[in-house]
């Protein structure tokens, strides 16, 4: 009974594969959606003014860095969780498949996500004249809430490293940022929030 239900649940996992199949038919709604914008600016190419142009350029590098973002969770979510992708030798292999593990997916996915949140905080004070002030507000409040979850995501997951180094007795694991730095943020972090 034991060995049934492990076997089950580990073949559950196949559940998710439908899930980032899904992922890939939004990238082709995203395709689609980038070549309507494309079409729709380019028999105005000549009479739309600059700011404009630069609106729907920014709206087309933030389609494109979202398309990057579900190329990347697709990938890289389906080699972590569901089986690893098996491709011919003979065929071009993205460089990162097979080395990103869950960590490294959520802070690229972090990093993305700040990417995005910037290009769509230039496109607002691109047109800022015409949007309220306290909604403008809440842009860059979300924005810096963005920069600081990945900064402590990324800086996190660098405390939490381990290397091993050969020259230590033993080759006992440390951790990647020196103890007195970790000493540092331990007196200072308690400082500024008391203050």
């Amino acid at each position: 009974m034991e060995r049934f239900l492990e076997n089950a649940m580990y073949a559950s996992r196949w559940l998710l594969a439908p899930v980032y199949f899904g992922l890939s038919l939004g990238l082709i709604a995203l395709t689609i959606k980038f070549f309507q914008e494309i079409f729709h600016i380019l028999p105005h190419i000549f009479s739309v003014s600059e700011s404009d142009m630069i609106l729907t350029l920014l709206s087309l590098v933030d389609m494109t860095l979202v398309g990057g973002l579900l190329v990347m969770v697709m990938f890289s979510g389906y080699e972590n969780f569901v089986s690893q992708l098996d491709i011919n030798e003979g065929k071009e292999k993205l460089s990162w498949l097979g080395k990103m593990d869950a960590t490294s997916l959520k802070n690229k996915v972090a990093a993305s996500i700040v990417a995005i949140s910037s290009i769509h905080l230039l496109r607002v004070f691109m047109d800022a004249k015409n949007v309220p002030d306290n909604k403008l507000m809440w842009y860059v409040i979300i924005h810096l809430t963005s920069c600081f979850r990945a900064f402590v995501m990324g800086y996190l997951d660098r405390l939490t490293k381990v290397n091993t180094d050969p020259f230590s007795p033993g080759g006992v694991s440390r951790w990647a940022v020196p103890p007195r730095f970790m000493l540092f943020w331990a007196g200072v972090c308690p400082g500024f929030c008391f203050a």
